[in-house]
């Protein structure tokens, strides 16, 4: 790659670097020698990870390991595990964060933000680094580790190097980042971080979902290799899709569908632009991509949308729209396995032309693989019903599940949807067990 150099800057540059260099010096000689890692409950670096779909967490794992090329132990944790005293005895961190939403921190740094981002520690002893993970087209861009980064600054701790900020995984700043780690690590001959290669794929069905509805069409569609067999992916899981008309910005899709049902099935919402013109990958998957056509696609593993841990307990799956195929993956893998302790609570616009898998949901309904099953369809009424409504209406209910063991997964429109719910859902369970569950993983959103 060539670089254009502003003459102006250079020296400015140069004055940097050198202080940079004197930086890494000081921590090469303060850091001990290369040994095993740490056992899992110490390290002597830290990898913190905030992540709403998968990416902070890849890139911490990726992170920790290259550390370890170097002989230095690391430890990738989330920063749900990370509190004010952990902090506060750490010296050397390395934070790897999303941002959700309009500059809001993700799930599972909720409680982080709001309690120890809310005190003032002595950090002075504190190392760090911040890669922020965001997108341009919000307002707030990179705006959760943007305010990290103050914080850490504004209460003592010493950046090992500028925070990087990566606008929906651009791979040059990834490098730079990767680059100031294996300075860090002693090492530059780690694997470059790429990510799995896309496959070939093909549109083997294609269903409308929603004819006759007031709002855009949502379609069905299924897809599989055109060569081999299906891969491997768990109820939770995202597709990430290339589109011919913008390759370098895929789109990420929830899994409707599990692997033995022959077909990796997306719910895609077409999408149509001011000017009349399609969206640029739904355009593709909806309309204009034949049986034919190669759609480069590739399975990407969703941690935090996986029942994983919840696998045995009671269901309830709560969301909107397109959201519907996350949540029926999770209700289908549950069925497969025998559990039939499955609440689904889920909006639309209108009953006759937007109930979603209906025959499929009356089934589940009437064989008692679905314990229940509670829609709210805004527009057949006067005044609009959504699903945080049916949250309401049956608080006592949902205290009941929970008090049970149930785990709580939300998925569908971060507008509207994704707050409404949030709110119903402390005002029927507390604001207080609503952020015990999210720490526990048993209160999970995949929202967009």
């Amino acid at each position: 790659m060539i670089l254009t150099i502003d003459p102006v800057r250079l020296g400015g540059a140069i004055a940097l670097l050198g202080s940079y260099l004197a930086m890494c010096a000081a921590i090469w000689r303060a850091r001990p020698k290369a040994r095993r890692a740490a056992p899992s409950g110490s390290a002597d670096w830290l990898v913190v990870h905030a992540t709403q779909t998968g990416s902070a967490e890849y890139l911490a794992g990726r992170t920790a390991a290259t550390m370890a090329t170097g002989g230095l132990s690391a430890r990738a944790v989330c920063m749900s595990e990370l509190d004010a005293g952990a902090l506060h005895g750490a010296t050397r961190v390395l934070f790897i964060v999303s941002t959700y939403g309009e500059g809001d921190a993700p799930d599972s740094a909720a409680r982080f933000a709001a309690q120890t981002m809310g005190t003032a520690p002595d950090l002075s002893r504190l190392h760090y680094a911040v890669l922020a993970l965001g997108d341009t087209t919000y307002a707030n861009y990179c705006g959760f580790g943007r305010a990290l980064d103050g914080w850490l600054a504004a209460h003592g701790a010493t950046p090992l190097f500028g925070r990087i900020e990566v606008d929906r995984g651009n791979a040059e700043a990834l490098a730079e980042w990767q680059h100031h780690v294996g300075r860090l690590a002693g090492t530059s001959d780690a694997p470059d971080w790429e990510a799995p290669g896309y496959g070939d794929w093909r549109i083997a069905s294609r269903m409308l979902m929603n004819p006759g509805s007031a709002g855009a069409p949502l379609y069905r569609i299924g897809l599989v290799p055109f060569e081999g067999a299906l891969p491997d992916w768990e109820a939770g899981d995202l597709a990430q899709v290339s589109a011919p008309l913008d390759p370098d910005h895929p789109r990420e899709y929830s899994i409707a569908s599990l692997r033995g049902e022959g077909e990796l099935a997306l719910m895609v919402r077409l999408q149509r632009r001011e000017d009349g013109t399609l969206g640029a990958a739904s355009g593709w998957l909806c309309v204009h991509a034949l049986e034919t056509d190669v759609v480069k696609l590739r399975v990407r593993a969703h941690q935090r949308f996986r029942l994983n841990g919840n696998a045995a307990r009671p269901l309830i799956a709560i969301g909107n729209g397109s959201g519907l195929a996350g949540l029926r993956a999770l209700i289908k893998s549950r069925i497969d396995a025998g559990d039939g302790d499955n609440w689904l609570l889920f909006g639309e616009r209108n009953a006759a032309h937007d109930y979603l898998c209906r025959e499929e949901l009356q089934g589940w309904l009437a064989a008692s693989r679905l314990a229940r099953l509670d829609l709210a369809f805004s527009r057949d009424q006067s005044t609009p019903r959504y699903v945080q409504h049916l949250v309401r209406e049956h608080a006592q209910q949902l205290r009941s599940w929970v008090e049970e063991g149930a785990a709580i997964y939300v998925c569908g429109s971060l507008q509207g949807m994704a707050g409404g719910v949030h709110e119903a859902l402390v005002g029927a369970l507390g604001a207080e067990r609503v952020e015990a569950m999210a720490a526990q993983g048993r209160y999970r959103r995949d929202v967009y």
